[in-house]
This record gives structure tokens, sequence and C-alpha cells, in this order.
């Protein structure tokens, strides 16, 4: 495997690596603003056209012209833009126009833990006593921060509409990654990011264009201009090259850990950057979801 990394010595790789959790936790700051302004649909379709040449582009400079896709590329490509962009932002800007940014943020630390236990049911991969565990107590931490601390809690006082759509968020997560990890063949993750990218928005333009003509002038404000391009050109395009380079010089085990970053700066953005007032519960259960999400993934 090659240390050195694709673009500079392992140093910059782990720089750039470690700038990734930080600004996808910023991702949560940007789509509340986004959320509070825009329809969901219209939100996502703005980050994604943004998103898409990003991506492209990024594709061509790194790899040179995408591949050709034959007829098995063509539907799982079809599939990781219907989860991990159609659905996956359609269920992540709702529940950022309903929820905190650090509230939304540590909900999506059951991303790994979902995807692995998805894995050991649907592939028969071993989870192993000590992954479970760990499975468990993130699941504990996230309740903690969804009921607020009241653990008895149950029906509506516990799970809103915000908090479902964050829990589909994280569910169509793990299934664009565990499609992509089982069904593509021949395809980079760049290239297959940006044709999930490009199909992913032409669903999103179909899905939006009802809302699209509802939005008047008066939302085009330089705050939403800005949100958009974070989340299209850093948030995606260049957070995933930098991802990417990291798992071709380090290897996935290595990368993999700085994902446990997200929750953390995300919570720690809305509280900063939005005023969100960081509850006891939340900062428990952040925690104890950390730790376990930490376990699943040493494991």
């Amino acid at each position: 495997m090659d240390r050195s990394g694709p673009n500079g010595d392992l140093r910059g790789v782990y720089l750039r690596l470690a700038a990734v959790p930080a600004i996808w936790g910023g991702t949560f700051i940007a789509g509340r603003v986004l959320a509070l302004a825009l329809p969901a649909t219209v939100g996502a379709l703005l980050r994604f056209v943004v998103a898409s040449v990003v991506l492209v582009a990024a594709a061509r400079l790194v790899e040179g012209p995408l591949p050709r896709l034959d007829r098995r590329q063509w539907v799982a490509t079809l599939a990781l833009g219907a989860t991990g962009i159609l659905a996956y932002n359609l269920f992540f800007l709702g529940a950022l126009a309903r929820l905190p940014a650090s509230r939304t943020s540590l909900i999506v630390a059951l991303n790994p833990v979902v995807t692995i236990a998805a894995a050991a049911v649907l592939f028969g991969e071993r989870m192993g006593r000590l992954r479970w565990t760990g499975a468990a107590l993130a699941l504990a931490g996230v309740w903690i921060v969804v009921t607020r601390g009241d653990l008895l809690a149950t029906g509506g006082g516990a799970i809103g509409p915000g908090e479902l759509m964050m829990f589909g968020a994280v569910c169509a997560w793990a299934a664009y990654t565990l499609i992509g990890r089982s069904v593509l063949t021949g395809l980079s993750p760049l290239a297959a990011s940006a044709y999930a990218a490009l199909f992913g928005t032409g669903m999103l333009a179909l899905v939006a264009a009802p809302d699209v003509a509802r939005v008047g002038r008066e939302a085009a404000t330089l705050e939403v201009l800005l949100a958009v391009l974070y989340l299209g050109v850093l948030g995606t395009g260049v957070a995933f090259v930098w991802y990417y380079q990291a798992l071709r010089a380090i290897g996935p085990s290595r990368t993999v850990i700085f994902n446990n970053l997200v929750p953390v700066f995300g919570a720690t953005f809305g509280v900063l950057l939005l005023g969100e007032t960081p509850t006891p519960s939340l900062l428990v259960g952040g925690v104890v979801a950390m730790i376990g999400v930490m376990i699943v993934s040493r494991g």
C-alpha cells in the first residue's frame, strides 16, 4: 500500500483527514440554515446541483473521465442515488427543520452501528459479543439524547417527526453503504459517488418541482447561498475527495476512526454557532453513544 498518499506525504493525508469530520460536522449547521429557509426538497436539490458539478470535476481530476456503466452498474448507481442522495437528504433536511443541529448530529452517530448490524444480519458478517455490546451502548446513548434523559418515555413524548426523519436518514445511509459494498464492481468510490450524485439530483429535481415554483426571491439570501455552497462544495465534494485519498493512503481501518468525530463537531458547532443549549442529557447521551460507536468501529 502506498503510504505517501496521492497528493503529498503522510502528514498531509492526516491533516486533510482530520479536517473531514470538522467539515461534515459543519454540514449540520449549514443544513439547519437551509432547512429553516427552504423546503427540504428544494434545499436538497440545490445542494446536489452544486455537489454533482464538484464530484464530476473531482473524478475527472483524480481519475480521468467517468467510466461507462454496464447494466449492473446502472442499477447499482441508481439505487445509490435513490438511497444516499434522494432519501438521505430529504430525511436529513426534514429533521433539521424540526430539531436543533446538536441533537440531530448525535442521532446520526448511529450510522456505523446500523450499517455494521445490518451487514451482520443480511450478509452474515461476524459481529462478536464486544461489538454487539458497543451497538447496544450506542443505542442507549442515542435514546438518552432522544428522550432528553427520560429513559422510560414512550410514544410521542419521546420520538417526534424530527427524530423519525433522522432515523430514516441513518437507515438510508446504511442502505447506501451496503449497496456500494455488495453490488458495485469495477467502479471506484469516487466515480460511483459522482454517478450517484447525478442520478440522485435528477430524482430530487422531479420531487422538488412542485415546491420550486412556490419559493420566492426573498429566500435567496446570502445565508442560504453560503449554506448551499458549503454543503455542495465542502461538505460533499472536498470532504469526500480527502476522505477517499485517505482510504487509499492509510487504509479503511484507520480512516474510519475519524468518522467518530463528526457528531462531536456537529454538536459543538450547534452550541457555538447557533446558540443551542447543551442539556445534561445531550452531553451524557452523546458520550455514551460515542463510546459505543468507538467499540463497534474498533471491533
